[in-house]
């Protein structure tokens, strides 16, 4: 194991986040932005504050933009996700997220919150943003409460002195436990915020998203085992996820 990935674990067993800088190229965050503009083009606003009522979200990305399957994928982040996770863990949710002028903060929330166990105790997923955008204080980049993810039933306290803003250059991509209060900040800029965030769940969670409607097996089959399995087609040992009595890998194997 590397020093650098010792020091990310480090950061992130003990603060509950850490940020992998420039992990893509210029040219593959261009493309990743390109696939998504003519997606964008017509995406609504939020229906809700959550979602942002001057932010844009694309969900079930994988069944519109092929590219970022790269991020579910990318070495740096899977050398993290290892660590911290059962080795059949599953894709929970994708989803782009383009925050525009005028939006407001969320609430701090934890994104394995939904399980509703009592807490402290191990986190339930893992969460990635990858900045296709510079994040920066201004434009709405993410902010994270250090420690949080070793909390009981406190409610966070939204002007608490130790949220931490995550500033960080397009291509890098903060990571943190699905126990760990964050939030996307308020964009006071006059420019949009472009981030992209897979979330990752143990393979006994129920992912946030149901991947296998989501992306079905006709365009599952077009991406690797790899995705694949992070989909939801294969088998938790002994059998768990099976589809008529078989492994659904069948599904989207070549036949």
């Amino acid at each position: 194991m590397s020093d650098a990935l010792n020091s990310s674990l480090e950061q992130i067993r003990g603060e509950g986040y850490t940020v992998v800088r420039d992990a893509l190229s210029p040219r593959e965050v261009e493309g990743i932005r390109g696939e998504l503009a003519p997606i964008l083009a017509s995406m609504p606003f939020g229906r809700n504050e959550f979602e942002g009522h001057h932010s844009q979200r694309v969900y079930a990305l994988l069944a519109k933009a092929p590219a970022t399957a790269d991020l579910v994928t990318h070495p740096a982040l899977v050398a993290l996700l290892d660590q911290l996770l059962h080795p059949d863990y599953l894709l929970s949710a994708h989803i782009a997220i383009n925050v525009h002028p005028g939006e407001t903060a969320q609430e701090l929330h934890c994104d394995d919150g939904y399980c509703a166990m009592p807490r402290p105790r191990q986190h339930l997923g893992v969460s990635a943003v990858w900045a296709i955008d510079d994040f920066t204080a201004d434009n709405g980049a993410t902010e994270v409460l250090p420690g949080s993810h070793t909390w009981g039933n406190e409610t966070p306290d939204p002007d608490d002195p130790r949220i931490r803003t995550i500033e960080m250059s397009a291509g890098s991509v903060l990571v943190f436990l699905g126990s760990t209060y964050h939030r996307g900040g308020a964009n006071t800029s006059d420019t949009v915020r472009l981030g992209i965030t897979p979330q990752f769940c143990e393979p006994w969670v129920r992912p946030i998203e149901t991947m296998t409607l989501a992306v079905p097996p006709e365009l599952a089959s077009r991406y690797s085992p790899r995705v694949q399995s992070l989909l939801g087609y294969g088998i938790y040992p002994p059998f768990i996820g099976y589809v008529d009595g078989r492994d659904p890998r069948h599904l989207v194997e070549p036949s």
